[in-house]
């Protein structure tokens, strides 16, 4: 995988993150200073650290999997879509590796 988690993150995460830090990791401070709730704030950190896991994992291998797996973590696709996509992709990888294969005789 090139690059880190945080080359990975999209630019408005990145200034979630910047903002955090410069509030002294105060989800109160941050709220007022996006003018939301603290219960948005804090379901937009737990989404964030969540796709940090995802963007990190040295266990996910394919770019096609972390990247769905961020966008499930970003709230963006259900856990049914989740299952869905990363089946028919494990479907396909199967498929090309039985086509790469020579029947036995």
């Amino acid at each position: 995988m090139a690059g880190s988690w945080l080359d990975k993150l999209s630019d408005e995460d990145a200034s979630f993150i910047k903002r955090f830090l410069l509030a002294s990791g105060s989800l109160k401070e941050l709220a007022k200073a996006y003018g939301i709730t603290y219960p948005t704030v804090r379901l937009r950190l737990d989404r964030l650290i969540e796709k940090v896991k995802v963007l990190d994992s040295q266990e996910i291998v394919s770019d096609f999997e972390r990247t769905l797996r961020a966008r499930y973590a970003e709230g963006k696709i259900d856990m049914e879509t989740l299952k869905t996509l990363l089946a028919a992709h494990q479907d396909e990888l199967n498929r090309q590796g039985d086509s790469g294969r020579r029947p036995q005789s």
